[in-house]
């Protein structure tokens, strides 16, 4: 399933951090996942499959990079942690939850665009809420087509709760008062519907739709 979030959230991100260089190039996107699960990355840290990161051979390690799925346009941010890919061909590796988060889990290799973004820290995680303030959830801008639903997921008291939610599943977290508002979206109904059926397994029943115009 492919999760949305506010193609804005991504334009204001990008002009938060500015440009990390001018590298930008087109090739062919692979993924690695379990098979490499907690074994160190050239930046030290062990490898989360589900983790927003990704293995290129030049860009610096902890620096931030765009990849763009050239067949859908679809957008995401990811940290570079590792060094890769050794498959001659390909342009980057990215982790099994960056490739789900792109929509490019299912092929083995996607054509792409890379361009750096920022130098970025080692460590940095990929969260950003609403209005361009880094806060909560993975960065997506759909494609040319977006929807009109938000599945609003789950409700809050606790603004790290939300945190934690919204990042497992690549949601925001919106204020609502003195509660927090965990959201996905935005989906045309089918994929809405979708969302809502999969929140409700992971436990979260009262998760419903709302229409944004």
């Amino acid at each position: 399933m492919r999760w949305r979030a506010d193609a804005a959230a991504l334009a204001a991100l990008l002009a938060l951090l500015g440009c990390g260089g001018r590298y930008a190039k087109t090739g062919l996107a692979s993924w690695y996942g379990e098979e490499l699960a907690g074994r160190p990355t050239a930046s030290g840290e062990r490898f989360d499959p589900a983790g927003f990161t990704a293995a290129h051979r030049r860009l610096p390690l902890g620096s931030l990079a765009q990849v763009t799925d050239l067949s859908t346009g679809r957008s995401i941010l990811v940290r570079i942690n590792d060094r890769g890919p050794y498959r001659h061909g390909r342009l980057i590796d990215l982790s099994r939850g960056s490739a789900q988060l792109l929509g490019t889990d299912r092929r083995a290799v996607a054509k792409v665009r890379v361009r750096a973004v920022s130098r970025g820290k080692p460590g940095t995680v990929l969260f950003q809420g609403r209005g361009g303030t880094p806060a909560t959830a993975p960065v997506v801008a759909p494609g040319p087509t977006t929807g009109h639903y938000l599945v609003q997921v789950a409700t809050f008291a606790s603004h790290e709760r939300a945190m934690a939610l919204a990042a497992q599943i690549a949601g925001v977290v919106v204020p609502a008062g003195a509660l927090w508002r965990v959201q996905q979206g935005p989906f045309d109904f089918a994929d809405a519907q979708q969302a809502r059926d999969a929140a409700a397994a992971r436990g979260y029943a009262d998760a419903h739709l709302l229409a944004t115009d």
